[in-house]
């Protein structure tokens, strides 16, 4: 498993096609390849073709738009106060059935959907709890709009990366023009570390927070996952990877693991949840408390 972060060449030539598996059939992690379609029958992570490309498109115009550095660390405050809701982790992922992420072009499934595809997929090892923080979008947690919650997330605070999906909205962006952040490097220093970025604000920052602050017992390397699962300029085109430091490597390697099960496993065969819900109910225990502070 590769753990390099040094980018491509943006006009890489896609690789031959070969047989794949069907995106909709759930298989088990000893059988699990990637497939070459999603669920639409398009490639995956495609934004110029699909049935979604225009409500997807929007979503990261308004996104690039609006996620500033000042409003990242205001939004930050106001959510570390954790008083939106007392909750069992069960709890938050039966909440999922109300929301669909607008900015996902390879699934308009309910996301409790997603969340257990992903886990059944990696066959039970581990549910990694990245997608719950989507509740975002509820009443009770703020009714965030979907481009403060969902899609891929970068740092603010620095010059916006061109690996950045639907890049030329950031151009609207008032920090585009701010010297202070518009630098390559902005605010932040090379190799500071990722912990040490401020985050365009969503689930994923959220959940992180929401876990380390009730004391979960995942594994550093899960908590790594939660918090930029979804930064796939870095993970997948090696964007602000003057960033990184040595820690942040070693915790690469699982975020590159778990994003072949998170990304490809999307589909339109749904997961029995009550058949499953036993075994993360049992597993959930394991490693968090039975009530959380949200």
């Amino acid at each position: 498993m590769t753990v390099s972060v040094e980018k491509p060449n943006v006009t890489q030539a896609k690789s031959a096609e070969q047989a794949q598996p069907d995106a909709n059939k759930l298989v088990s992690n000893d059988q699990f390849t990637v497939p070459q379609n999603n669920a639409f029958g398009n490639t995956f992570r495609d934004y110029e073709v699909g049935a979604r490309t225009d409500k997807v498109e929007q979503h990261y115009k308004a996104s690039h738009i609006n996620q500033t550095y000042d409003f990242v660390k205001k939004i930050r405050e106001e959510y570390k106060k954790l008083n939106k809701a007392e909750m069992g982790i069960w709890e938050c992922c039966e909440l999922l059935n109300e929301v669909v992420d607008d900015s996902d072009p390879d699934l308009d499934e309910p996301q409790i959907q997603h969340l257990l595809q992903s886990a059944e997929a990696i066959e039970k090892t581990i549910l990694m709890k990245t997608d719950l923080g989507k509740i975002l979008v509820l009443p009770k947690f703020g009714e965030l709009p979907q481009w403060a919650v969902v899609g891929d997330t970068f740092p603010v605070g620095c010059a916006f990366d061109e690996f950045n999906v639907h890049y030329k909205y950031f151009k609207e962006n008032p920090d585009f023009k701010n010297p202070k952040y518009n630098t390559n490097n902005g605010v932040y220093s090379e190799g500071c570390g990722l912990d040490n970025l401020l985050m365009s604000w969503g689930h994923d920052d959220y959940m992180y927070m929401v876990a380390k602050e009730n004391g979960t017992t995942l594994p550093q390397a899960g908590l790594f996952i939660i918090r930029y699962h979804s930064f796939y300029p870095l993970h997948k085109h090696g964007a602000y990877a003057q960033f990184i430091n040595e820690e942040d490597k070693k915790n690469m390697k699982w975020l590159h693991v778990f994003n072949k099960y998170d990304l490809y496993s999307k589909s339109k065969a749904h997961v029995d949840v009550e058949k499953v819900k036993p075994y993360y109910e049992s597993l959930i225990a394991k490693y968090f408390p039975a009530k959380l502070k949200w």
